[in-house]
C-alpha cells in the first residue's frame, strides 16, 4: 500500500512545483512560503480533527515531539530555499535538483538509521544523483 501513497505523493509534489512557480512570480518567496504554510496548517489540523487523530496528542513522548520539531524546522528551511530557487530558476531544473534529497536520504538512512541498502536502492540513488547533476551543471 505504501507504493500507492508514494506515487500519489510524487504526483502532488510535481503539481506543487508547477503551482508554486506560478505563485512566486509576483511576490517575495518568503511571503509565498508563509502563505502556503498557513494554508497547510489549517488544512492538516482540520484533517487531524475530523479523523479524531488529535485525541492521541497527550500520548506523544517528549523524544518523539523533539524529532517532529526538528523535522518541522528542516521542512521549513527546505521550503524557503525551494521557493527562492523556484522564483529565480526554471521549475524544470529546480525540481529535479531538489530531488537530490532522495539519494541524500538513502545515504543518511544507511549511516544514521542503519537501514539496509540493496544494490537496486544504491543504483537508483546513483542514477537520481547523475540526472540531477546533469541538470545542475
Amino acid at each position: 500500500m505504501w507504493k500507492y501513497y508514494a506515487l500519489l505523493s510524487a504526483f502532488c509534489a510535481s503539481l506543487t512545483a508547477l503551482f508554486s512557480k506560478l505563485g512566486v512570480r509576483d511576490i517575495n518567496s518568503d511571503l509565498a512560503t508563509a502563505i502556503r504554510v498557513s494554508f497547510i496548517l489549517v488544512l492538516v489540523w482540520g484533517i487531524a480533527l475530523a479523523s479524531g487523530a488529535v485525541r492521541g496528542i497527550r500520548d506523544i513522548a517528549p523524544r518523539t515531539l523533539i524529532f517532529l520539531l526538528i523535522s518541522a524546522a528542516a521542512t521549513g528551511l527546505s521550503w524557503l530555499f525551494y521557493f527562492k530557487a523556484l522564483q529565480v530558476g526554471d521549475v524544470s531544473r529546480v525540481a529535479p535538483v531538489d530531488k537530490l534529497s532522495v539519494p541524500l536520504t538513502i545515504l543518511l538512512s544507511i549511516l544514521l538509521l542503519g537501514e539496509p541498502a540493496s544494490v537496486k536502492t544504491l543504483l537508483g540513488g546513483a542514477l537520481i544523483t547523475a540526472g540531477s547533476l546533469v541538470l545542475l551543471l
